[in-house]
């Protein structure tokens, strides 16, 4: 007979006042139905982390906790991001396996039993796999589409549409804790472990209330850091585009010379614009992707926590 494991559903709250109600109802009747059916221990819970929020989600939380005591709560002192949230609430939990999942609820609980039973068959890493993206809009779609082909070339292992919707054992999560960059991508450490995963696949839901935390920007800085984290790639392409553009130069030099002497060469503004601007928008570029990477090492080399704990509901 195997032995019943301890689960804790780590839920990263960032001003989640809106949907937070529906949430913890949701999450609280599947937790009792794995319970029932003995699939998880009794003393199994549900952490949600206060990431800071400026509304009334923490105030929510500790109502949570006060009706149910298997309603855990931990408020960080500030908004140090969702990545980060997360760990606080991996790190800072016991538990025989862990299930991270938003507190939007857009992905689907009701395959929170599938990847219990994937661990009990010998599974340390579950991964929730969206089926399609029906619910994303077109340049959401096109653009996570893009992204994952482009983080595959570049040489980052990423499980496509997947996001932070995943169980983890005890022993993966004790072995990410071994990872101490400040910069956090877990969409890429996660593979990294290298412990044996599978997928379970689901139709990802609309929102039922409360706006999106991950607007334009946040994707686009979201992306940049799992880029400069994990990829030297583009630091190479410049080497090499910087060879090619001299190698071309070298030939644009002998050219102008041999015209010269041979009488042949034209001065003009046009051209001689448009070369300066090409290479000036290079170099600009250049200095611009080698800048991301000097402040992935600037943010590194300080060492500061990546979040501290305020408050926490036991």
């Amino acid at each position: 007979m195997k032995n019943i494991a301890e689960l804790a559903i780590i839920v990263p709250c960032f001003n989640e006042e809106e949907v937070l109600r529906s949430s913890i109802k949701t999450l609280s009747s599947e937790l009792k139905k794995l319970v029932k059916n003995k699939t998880i221990k009794e003393t199994s819970k549900i952490v949600l982390v206060n990431d800071g929020s400026t509304d009334s989600t923490w105030q929510i939380i500790e109502k949570a906790h006060q009706k149910d005591s298997r309603i855990k709560g931990i408020s960080l002192s500030r908004n140090f991001g969702h990545q980060e949230a997360l760990l606080a609430g991996l790190y800072n939990t016991e538990a025989d396996i862990y299930i991270t999942i938003d507190a939007d609820l857009q992905d689907d609980v009701s395959v929170l039993s599938q990847m219990v039973e994937n661990y009990y068959k010998g599974y340390d890493i579950v991964y929730g796999v969206r089926n399609k993206r029906d619910t994303d809009s077109y340049f959401k779609r096109t653009s996570a589409l893009f992204f994952y082909k482009l983080m595959k070339w570049l040489g980052v292992e990423l499980v496509s549409n997947h996001a932070d919707f995943r169980l983890l054992s005890r022993r993966a999560v004790a072995a990410m804790s071994e990872f101490k960059e400040k910069n956090l991508f877990l969409r890429a450490i996660v593979p990294l472990v290298g412990f044996k995963s599978c997928n379970v696949y689901y139709n990802r839901k609309k929102r039922e209330a409360g706006t999106t935390k991950y607007p334009f920007k946040k994707m686009l800085l979201f992306a940049l850091r799992g880029i400069s984290s994990f990829s030297a790639v583009p630091l190479h392409l410049i080497t090499l585009f910087g060879i090619l553009i001299s190698f071309l130069s070298f030939l644009l030099m002998l050219w102008t010379v041999y015209g010269y002497f041979n009488g042949s060469t034209i001065t003009g503004w046009a051209s001689l614009m448009s070369v300066i601007t090409f290479f000036s928008g290079i170099t600009i570029l250049f200095m611009g992707i080698i800048g991301e990477y000097i402040a992935s090492i600037f943010v590194e080399v300080k060492n500061r926590p990546v979040y501290i704990i305020d408050q926490r509901l036991d």
